[in-house]
């Protein structure tokens, strides 16, 4: 950093922490801006994120590719309807290299504290490379599928077989032919279990609650259809338009606006039906079905997942786990399951304490995860948060209004930029939300949820993670024309933009 003029300049004007699809569009959404002095740092050796992370067997998108890509970068060369890891890993280093952005992505460097100088009006952050950066400005893109959650169960460092979180896979250790144990059944659970069923010896699924599981529309993309969404003008937006309409009809909203428009009624009886086609079985069927409302929580997408448990060598286990063992894991009613792997479909901190992997430190010192520890999860359009200027998040409380990720993105993007852009044009280093705009924001979220599934009765068994330790769901109840609309006409005078005094030289 320099001194100029007895200001302290940083290092960077942005810097934004994470390299995944949030941060690679935010760096894309800068330069355009014409942001150019920023830098991305990421803790991980590659980008991508959670496709960087999460290389289980059968892991793969849950929505359709022609919604979950940047609309500035829409791919024709997906194989599925519902791409591969592999894929969108690809893809994010694709647009890593077309955009230009390698040179300006840091990677192996996490973020150990981040701390905002009142004086100075920048950001100081910490990093594990033993160096400081600082920034006037920051940008948080690192997604709620970050920080792994290990299950608190007795005995868990004691197993003498081999254990890992799915986010962590080893692919040294050969399944083939092992005797496995699956804890959890969410989404990585459903991808994982029918692609390693047919060649472990033996697998059990220890399952607390059913997942609602519903049949996904997915199928090869032949040369044929990629060669016409490559060649007829308009095909990939409009391949695009019928995704989003899809992703828009099966979660946000039926999900925000259930009191109004009850559709997940006619999605649960096909998930039923599903269910009863699927499973032959009726005891193990009972034991598959949810006794919660479809929407509750976060449900599987999967053709082949239920399934799954005719198999011989397939054991579903709802008897609750007292412990772990050096050789297995034994359950309440003293029943001894001998595994060779036990792997931890245990899912990710999400509105909990270490969500966020490090500190943050607004004005006066305050601890951003403390400050949501008294006054709830908030923050103004999922971006900002009164006391912490300068901050910005691409996927804060009351952001995600359950669309795909990456409308998230561009529209918290158009948000951000605004922002910088108003900052450029009167000379600021301070730009923080009042209090006023944020508690307004806050409130209009709070007033639409009595239409929201997750408060009506059918949700009281569900144990989502939907829900914080707060009793609230810090999701975006708008539908995705609402947030695009908002991102690009609320009210800039809702931000204090404020310019810092220059320092008086020593006499």
């Amino acid at each position: 950093m320099a001194v100029m003029d007895g200001r302290e300049t940083p290092d960077h004007e942005v810097v934004v922490i994470g390299a995944g699809f949030a941060g690679i569009g935010a760096a894309v959404k800068l330069d355009e801006a014409g942001v150019s002095d920023y830098l991305v740092v990421e803790g991980g050796d590659g980008v991508g994120g959670v496709w960087h992370w999460n290389t289980y067997p059968g892991v793969a998108v849950d929505i359709p590719s022609f919604s979950y890509q940047f609309s500035f970068e829409q791919s024709s060369d997906w194989s599925r309807v519902y791409a591969s890891g592999a894929e969108l890993k690809a893809y994010a280093e694709r647009c890593v290299e077309r955009y230009g952005l390698r040179s300006r992505i840091r990677l192996n460097t996490r973020v150990l504290a981040a701390t905002f100088d009142d004086d100075a009006h920048l950001w100081r952050l910490d990093v594990s490379t033993g160096d400081a950066i600082t920034a006037r400005f920051v940008i948080g893109a690192t997604g709620p599928l970050s920080q792994p959650k290990r299950p608190d169960m007795p005995g868990l460092e004691d197993f003498a077989g081999t254990t890992m979180h799915t986010s962590r896979w080893d692919h040294g250790e050969d399944l083939h032919g092992k005797r496995v144990a699956v804890i959890g059944t969410g989404a990585s659970a459903v991808q994982l279990i029918p692609t390693i069923a047919p060649f472990v010896e033996r697998l059990v699924v220890f399952q607390r609650t059913p997942i609602w599981c519903l049949p996904k529309p997915d199928r090869k993309l032949g040369p044929l259809l990629r060669a016409l969404l490559r060649s007829v003008p308009g095909a990939r937006w409009m391949m695009r338009l019928l995704s989003q309409l899809f992703v828009e009809l099966n979660f946000p909203l039926p999900a925000h606006f259930h009191g109004v428009i009850p559709l997940a009624a006619g999605a649960e009886r096909i998930g039923r039906r599903f269910l009863r086609e699927q499973v032959h079985d009726p005891v193990i069927r009972e034991k598959l079905t949810p006794q919660y409302g479809l929407g509750c929580k976060r449900p599987g997408f999967h053709n082949d997942y239920l399934a799954t448990f005719n198999r011989d060598n397939v054991v579903l286990e709802t008897t609750a786990i007292d412990a772990i063992i050096p050789s297995g894991l034994r359950t309440v009613d003293g029943t001894e399951h001998e595994v060779d792997v036990l792997v931890l479909a245990t899912g990710f901190k999400v509105f909990e304490p270490g969500s966020i992997s490090y500190p943050i430190r607004g004005v006066g010192g305050v601890d951003l995860e403390q400050w949501w520890a008294v006054n709830r999860h908030q923050a103004y359009q999922g971006v900002s948060v009164p006391g912490f200027p300068n901050m910005f998040s691409i996927i804060g409380p009351y952001a995600f209004n359950g669309a795909s990720y990456f409308h998230l993105i561009e529209a918290q993007m158009r948000h951000i930029t605004r922002c910088l852009r108003r900052a450029r044009q009167t000379g600021s280093t301070l730009v923080e939300i009042t209090a006023q705009a944020n508690a307004r924001y806050f409130e209009s979220m709070l007033a639409r949820r009595d239409n929201q599934i997750f408060f009506q009765a059918t949700c009281a068994t569900a144990n989502s993670y939907y829900l914080d330790q707060h009793g609230d769901v810090p999701f975006r109840a708008s539908p995705s024309l609402e947030v695009n609309w908002d991102s690009a006409r609320f009210n800039l005078d809702n931000y204090r933009f404020q310019r810092r005094p220059a320092a008086t030289a020593a006499a």
